[in-house]
């Protein structure tokens, strides 16, 4: 089963995600590596180590500790998937890790020479015997219970009991065994004959793990693998080869075989935590990053929608200004003793064609963030700079700017919006405006030249004899929100870098001689002939 394919809420679970190949091939090198060791180790299975008795307290201790930190990692995992057979396997290692403790207590020559806790012969025998069956026991119950699992969990019913359920019964089987094993040595089964010695009847111990542990294999081949039943897998043929080392292998208690069966036992018990600490380690990398990738998202949308704010607030504030003094006109000519009619009409025809013009400019602003392909058409540049300038004329006046043209006849017409070709020359022409509005040693003369530029392209300069701009102006210039205007919204000019872009052109700024600025831009060029529209060559086969 791929990732994709697993719910999004179960991505992350290490029950239900499936392994990727790289964790495969890293649980086949780790079987091969155990079977490397285990032919390793044969060899000298039955060598005697006499006085290493005194490393199993040490042994016992790293087995407690790596068993009870699985199992608080597991009920951790139940909290968040709600499996029950989570919670057996959970219970199932807090039963082998509480296991452990008095298996070490009443070890023979160990702590005393019968061990402590007024240990028999056979009870450390039963307590090993407990701990070798439970752990594949356990692991099978999981298997079986995720078989069965169908639907989703019942995310809402709280954790905490069945949590303290599950802890509640590994305690109780646990201290059942260990009590059980303390009893009257002659009511026990007969397992060992003497601290070194088993008797046949241990045989059927090791044969019952063997048998829980293939059974375990089977079910979890056989159905939907997920990160944790893959290591779990490998657990068992752990704890498989360190059953035939210690039952079949090795010369018995304290031989190389009998303490490299308890190296294996380790390593099983200490391969799901690794899993589980370096995959939670992953995923909280993985949280953490995505959690920055959100915050970017975010800060992201809020710098959009404050471009979109100021976008808005810029380009119509023009129009609005416009339908001000048109509408102000308009009254002024009513109020007269004697209306005249006709002016007022000039007026509102202003009006209206200023509000449409509005409605158009939000509506490429709207589809510029919104991605949308604009609405292009072959166009005379020279009659957008033309309309441009009718639409300023008034401005002009009040402002006593004069204005030269020099539009080249004959231009190629450029591809592009209309609406936003004009919206760029508004803006620089309203730039130039406003730049010579504070100059009163010097005419106040605006240019604005046309030219072809070579063979691909259609040149447009607009250039002014106003304060000009410092060196360190012209770097930031077309940065939003940077504006040397003491009121000004500062998205202007990169609207404009934006729109001539988007029509494949480039803008840019220079100084203009001796005063002033010059902002020029270029656009291609649309030299291919016009191909006449179906609508039209339909009417003319008609």
């Amino acid at each position: 089963m791929r990732t994709r394919d697993v719910p999004g809420d179960q991505r992350f679970l290490l029950a239900t995600l499936p392994p990727g190949a790289g964790q495969t091939r890293l649980a086949v090198v780790t079987v091969v590596g155990l079977l490397v060791a285990l032919a390793i180790a044969a060899p000298f299975a039955r060598l005697t180590l006499d006085g290493t008795a005194v490393l199993l307290p040490a042994y016992a201790t790293a087995v407690l500790l790596t068993e009870l930190m699985t199992a608080v990692l597991l009920f951790a995992l139940y909290a968040t998937q709600r499996s029950p057979a989570l919670l057996a396997l959970a219970a199932g290692y807090l039963v082998t890790a509480l296991l452990i403790v008095p298996w070490a207590l009443t070890f023979p020559g160990v702590f005393a020479p019968t061990g402590l806790l007024g240990a028999g012969l056979q009870s450390t025998a039963i307590i090993a015997a407990g701990r070798r069956i439970g752990l594949p026991l356990f692991i099978l119950a999981y298997a079986l219970l995720k078989a069965v699992e169908a639907g989703p969990r019942e995310a809402h019913r709280p954790a905490l009991p069945a949590i303290a359920g599950g802890v509640a019964l590994a305690a109780a089987l646990a201290g059942g065994l260990t009590a059980f094993a303390l009893a009257n040595d002659a009511v026990l089964p007969r397992l060992m004959v003497d601290s070194m010695r088993e008797t046949p009847l241990w045989r059927v111990v090791p044969v019952t793990a063997l048998a829980l542990c293939a059974a375990a294999l089977v079910v979890m081949w056989r159905q939907r693998r997920s990160v944790l039943d893959l290591w779990l897998m490998v657990v068992l043929a752990a704890w498989a080869i360190e059953t035939c080392l210690l039952s079949f292998i090795s010369g018995g208690r304290f031989s190389a075989g009998w303490w490299s069966g308890r190296l294996f036992g380790l390593a099983a018990s200490s391969v799901v935590l690794l899993i589980l600490l370096a995959e939670m380690t992953t995923l909280y990398g993985r949280l953490v990053r995505s959690v920055a990738a959100e915050r970017r998202v975010r800060d992201a949308r809020l710098a959009s929608l404050e471009a979109l704010s100021a976008s808005i607030a810029h380009e119509v504030n023009q129009p609005l200004a416009s339908m001000v003094t048109n509408a102000g006109a308009g009254l002024r000519w009513l109020d007269r003793p004697s209306p005249n009619l006709v002016e007022v009409r000039a007026a509102l025809k202003r009006i209206s064609d200023d509000g449409h013009r509005a409605a158009r400019v939000i509506a490429c602003i709207r589809d510029s963030f919104r991605k949308a392909p604009p609405q292009r058409s072959r166009l005379d540049i020279n009659g957008v700079i033309r309309s441009a300038l009718d639409r300023t004329e008034g401005e002009r006046r009040l402002n006593r700017i004069a204005v030269r043209t020099d539009l080249q006849q004959s231009l190629p017409p450029v591809n592009g919006s209309p609406v936003q070709l004009e919206q760029v020359l508004l803006n620089l022409i309203a730039n130039a405006d406003d730049a010579m509005s504070a100059v009163s040693d010097r005419p106040r003369v605006l240019s604005i030249r046309s030219r072809r530029r070579g063979l691909a392209d259609v040149l447009v300069s607009v250039e002014d004899t106003g304060t000009g701009l410092q060196a360190t102006q012209e770097e930031r210039l077309f940065e939003p929100f940077f504006t040397t205007k003491e009121h000004g919204i500062g998205m202007g000019l990169t609207i404009c870098q934006s729109i001539v872009e988007a029509h494949g052109g480039r803008l840019w700024v220079a100084a203009n001689q001796p005063h002033g600025a010059v902002f020029r831009f270029t656009l291609p060029a649309d030299d291919e002939p016009e191909r006449p529209a179906a609508g039209t060559a339909l009417e003319r086969m008609r």
